[in-house]
């Protein structure tokens, strides 16, 4: 059957380069102003302010957890899969060593459903739908945030509106106080031989323009030891093939034309060379699998403020990714296998925000995205998909009664350069939400969400040799929260704030997508009802007992029902989905003295199943796993030398995330770092 190819490339390219152009038709600058509209920075004269309002994640209308960089360092958190971990209703799989991949779902609903977001662009992957987060560095992390349906910001892409949660990584903008320019570096150095310098330059051009650049690179044998257990035979075995060497660096230009006026425009490459450990099944940790990656991408936003009633903001981006996958065996023809796989992404979006009214905002995005897959795999098609988003969003803010409503249209239409293509997909998506202030003098609120979602099949799901299906339909998803949020400041002298968050959540997903066996494959296919009841909560407080001493204490739990409703019929109906435990739950705490800083949290997870049927011989073992570190800030003349040690995983517990891929146990970490 001829298929007519459409011109999407040329089409989706010329449209791109004209609003990515628009976004930089002028040229550079920053300052500074709070807007709790569009999370933006803007410049005020100078105000002392005492008063502390209630965070963020007690007045939204939605669930929002976040950790800023000073808790990501006092607590001893090692990288971003493991400071998600601490966030409430956040499953992330790991799948071992420090190369492993690493994906984040939210409530239970699925990776390839939460959007990840890169200082407030999304990052993307059509080809397998989910994004490995063990890739991104923390070392210049400003702050991580989790959205339960979508950040406050009225000012986002229409992407963001398509998932069912967004983790946003911020990195940290340049801060310059006696100089013109800033310097960091630091090494750090522990466990599996494990090195790890990084370097970040920030220079201020002139007044309204600056640049900053930072690198580091990582190396790890990643061998660690591990304890085997098999009934009654206990071994002790050494986790091989888990080397890793990436290299990364990321290159930011600020610019500030007025108040109400940037551009900011980031260069990103990040490259790694890795082996993928694989099962260890029978006492056989052998591996010869490989993994090479490469990303790129050069994206850039352009916020202006037309009036104190209407603000733009216009983001563009390209992104090139490549991977090679490379496995040994005589199972194969040659000896080996190899894959390769190459995405290219063009991607534009525009928002518009109009205030008519102080206590309400309208506002409006349209998102165009063509993504591109070239592969060596047998029959690729060479898909093009072009990807159309549009996003209606209201809210209206009183003192006692915030409401939120949204509605996203999607658009996604694709040609192929052999067989049938999919059909287009058209479709509606809902979203409203409210919160409700019943005492004028006290921060407490009532929170209520609904929100509808669907994840688009990936190129894998559709095209991947032999089990892809062009039939299939989206997953769907629907999303209902109800919270009590609560915070205080006015306590006594010792309790700097407390505020605590309870959510009680139902999730409903139907037309999972999952690989079913046929006469003579395993098969992509709809198929798979999930229904998910939980719960979520949060404790928060600082208290300072005494003057140069003081205590910030992190908590969260997570209840959760995660059943399988497919088939009546069979022997996992209403049994726990797979790797979901009923009970998981986190305390983060440090200790802040004159002399150093101490952090200790504790992340604790019950007992999981790792297929359909909850049996006992597919049940996983809970577990818990200890992290304290200690550091130390030196303040000189002109600079800043800092030291801190880490010890993971205090009582060396033996784990699995995923079965059969075994976690380290104890290991140890040290940096020494100098900023001027």
């Amino acid at each position: 059957m001829n298929q007519k190819r459409l011109s999407l490339t040329g089409k989706g390219l010329m449209l791109f380069i004209a609003v990515y152009m628009l976004s930089l038709y002028s040229v550079f600058s920053q300052n500074i102003k709070s807007d709790t509209i569009t999370e933006r920075i803007h410049s005020i004269p100078n105000v002392t302010v005492k008063a502390k309002r209630a965070p963020n994640k007690v007045t939204s209308t939605r669930p929002i957890q976040s950790f800023s960089s000073n808790e990501i360092e006092v607590y001893g958190l090692q990288s971003i899969s493991d400071a998600v971990r601490r966030f409430a209703g956040a499953e992330v799989r790991d799948y071992g060593g420090i190369g492993g991949m690493k994906t984040v779902s939210v409530r239970n609903i699925g990776a390839t459903h939460t959007a990840i977001s890169y200082d407030g662009i999304a990052v993307s992957n059509c080809q397998a739908g989910q994004i490995d987060i063990g890739r991104f560095s923390l070392d210049n992390v400003e702050s991580l945030t989790l959205s339960i349906g979508q950040s406050d910001n009225l000012l986002q892409s229409a992407k963001l509106f398509a998932s069912a949660g967004v983790l946003n990584i911020s990195t940290a903008k340049p801060v310059f106080r006696k100089n013109d320019y800033n310097i960091k570096a630091h090494i750090k150095t522990g466990s599996f031989s494990m090195i790890n310098p990084y370097i970040y330059l920030a220079q201020k051009i002139n007044k309204k323009t600056c640049l900053s650049i930072d690198a580091d690179f990582l190396y790890s044998n990643g061998d660690y030891p591990f304890i085997l257990k098999n009934g009654n035979y206990i071994t002790k075995e050494k986790r091989i093939n888990s080397d890793v060497r990436s290299w990364h660096t990321e290159a930011n230009l600020f610019h500030t034309f007025n108040n109400n006026e940037t551009l900011k425009i980031k260069a990103y490459y990040y490259q790694s060379d890795r082996g993928l450990p694989g099962v260890v099944v029978l006492y056989n940790p052998e591996s010869d699998e490989h993994l090479w990656d490469i990303n790129a991408f050069v994206q850039s936003e352009y916020y202006k403020k037309i009036t104190e009633k209407l603000s733009i903001n216009v983001q563009g981006k390209y992104n090139y990714s490549w991977n090679k996958y490379k496995d040994e065996g005589v199972e194969y023809a040659n000896g080996y296998i190899e894959d390769k796989y190459r995405q290219n992404e063009y991607y534009t979006s525009a928002c518009v925000l109009y205030s008519p009214l102080k206590v309400f905002n309208l506002a409006a995005a349209q998102d165009i995205a063509v993504n591109t897959l070239h592969s060596n795999m047998p029959e690729c098609p060479f898909p093009i998909r072009l990807t159309s988003l549009s996003v209606i969003r209201v809210r209206y803010n009183s003192n006692w009664f915030k409401a939120e409503a949204s509605l996203l249209n999607t658009w996604i239409t694709e040609s192929v350069k052999s067989g049938e293509r999919p059909d287009d997909l058209k479709k509606l998506s809902p979203s409203l939400s409210f919160n409700l202030k019943p005492f004028s003098n006290e921060e407490l609120y009532v929170r209520l969400m609904y929100k509808n979602t669907f994840r688009t099949p990936t190129f894998n799901d559709l095209y991947y040799y032999r089990m892809g299906n062009r039939s299939l339909n989206p997953e769907k998803a629907q999303e209902y929260n109800l919270g009590l949020t609560w915070a205080t400041n006015s306590i006594n002298n010792f309790i700097n704030y407390i505020s605590i968050t309870a959510d009680a959540y139902y999730n409903y997903v139907k037309d999972k997508i999952v690989a079913f066996p046929t006469t003579y494959v395993w098969k992509m296919a709809n198929f798979g009802i999930a229904e998910i009841k939980g719960s979520d909560f949060t404790v928060s407080t600082s208290i300072t007992p005494y003057k140069g001493y003081e205590i910030n204490i992190n908590a969260s739990y997570t209840w959760q029902n995660a059943i399988d409703k497919t088939d009546s019929k069979a022997k996992n109906y209403k049994h726990q989905l797979p790797y979901t435990p009923k009970h998981n739950g986190n305390v983060s705490t440090s200790l802040s003295l004159p002399w150093f800083t101490i952090g200790y949290s504790v992340l604790a997870v019950g007992k999981r199943y790792y297929l359909a049927q909850n049996t006992p011989d597919n049940e996983i073992e809970g577990y818990t796993d200890h992290t304290l570190s200690v550091s130390k800030n030196f303040k000189l003349k002109d600079f800043t030398i800092k030291f801190k040690g880490d010890i993971i995983n205090l009582t060396d517990s033996q784990y699995d995330v995923i079965k059969y891929y075994p976690m380290p146990g104890r290991s140890w970490k040290i940096t020494i770092g100098i900023n001027f």
